[in-house]
């Protein structure tokens, strides 16, 4: 069964029309790269799924079952989570309660219940040494670094099921691949990614599929295992039609 599945969806916004007849599947533990030059609808898309935007058309199925996000916070109490190249971080906060923001951990019940700081800066220092980051639960993430910061955004994807819009931008050639070997741990533990890249390599190197979106529409969705880079090239920029 697919964990996520999108049918026909469509954005438009007043007489722009962003997004036509989107159909896209991912599976537990798959990881597809999504392409597409800029403008062509990728963010679109991934606004759709994580409650920023609301489809215009068509539906969205969460294991089987209609959802419809409202809200970001929708999407993320069902595991959804974005990584987007800005982050997305709340400066004012640490770095346990950036990765905790919107799923807290509590103690007691009900009315009792109040906020579990230490659980979450425990879980928060076990992700960031899964990352080899230097990144510490307890700081404010406004002292940190670009590369600090970008731990933060990463490791909130692996309480989630995961959409990462650029996550290797503007990081060094280590931090590169420490992310692409978190992609492949979140694989092996059955989490979802879809990954959105310009970085050819990168999207060859993780993704079992590569789906192309070009001026709104969905021109190829293929094993990356049959597709090469030149053909990719080709269908984002159109020389190549469809696939």
């Amino acid at each position: 069964m697919s964990l996520l599945r999108l049918k026909d969806v469509s954005k438009s916004f007043g007489a722009i029309e962003a997004l036509r007849g989107i159909d896209l599947e991912i599976a537990p533990g798959e990881v597809v790269g999504l392409m597409g030059d800029n403008g062509a609808g990728k963010s679109t898309l991934v606004k759709i799924i994580a409650g920023n935007f609301t489809a215009s058309g068509g539906s969205i199925e969460l294991e089987g079952r209609p959802v419809e996000f409202l809200r970001p916070i929708d999407a993320r109490q069902v595991g959804i989570e974005v990584v987007y190249q800005d982050l997305a971080l709340a400066d004012n906060l640490t770095a346990a309660e950036n990765v905790f923001l919107g799923r807290e951990l509590k103690k007691g019940w009900g009315p009792f219940a109040t906020l579990d700081k230490n659980a979450m800066v425990a879980r928060s220092g076990e992700l960031f040494e899964e990352l080899k980051s230097e990144t510490r639960p307890r700081d404010l993430v406004r002292k940190m670094s670009g590369g600090q910061r970008q731990a933060v955004a990463i490791a909130r994807t692996r309480l989630s099921k995961a959409l990462m819009d650029e996550p290797t931008a503007a990081i060094s050639v280590r931090q590169v691949a420490e992310v692409l070997n978190l992609i492949r741990r979140m694989k092996a533990q059955g989490v979802a990614v879809i990954l959105i890249s310009h970085r050819m390599p990168d999207v060859f190197e993780v993704c079992d599929r590569i789906v192309v979106v070009r001026r709104g529409s969905k021109v190829a969705d293929k094993p990356t295992a049959s597709t090469s880079p030149e053909e990719i090239t080709g269908l984002i920029t159109g020389a190549i039609h469809a696939a």
